[in-house]
């Protein structure tokens, strides 16, 4: 089999993919390469459902992310890193002081 390309998707990354995506980027997702990906397909063996459109693969995000274990899309990455921001600034005790007085 041939090696992966590239590193695999990150987090944020599998939020914005569209609704379908074709199969090096699933495999790209699982971590595996397309040759792999393609002989688990051929063997039953792909983590989820996969549909065969023509001489192509499509498989929906919503079931990557649902093999991934992802059931729900959170905020956007953009809001994930304020509120991050926002925990490492109520780390302060004199900050939860003040917000506990309210």
């Amino acid at each position: 089999m041939s090696e992966r390309k590239g590193p695999p998707l990150s987090f944020a990354e599998a939020f914005d993919l569209p609704l379908t995506m074709d199969l090096r980027t699933a495999a790209r997702a699982f971590g595996v390469c397309p040759g792999t990906a393609y002989k688990q397909i051929r063997l039953g063996r792909f983590p989820c459902p996969v549909l065969r459109l023509g001489h192509r693969y499509r498989i929906p995000t919503a079931w990557v992310l649902r093999a991934l274990g992802i059931e729900e899309r959170p905020i956007y990455a953009v809001d994930l890193e304020a509120g991050a921001d926002h925990a490492a600034r109520s780390e302060n005790p004199a900050t939860h002081e003040r917000e506990y007085r309210s």
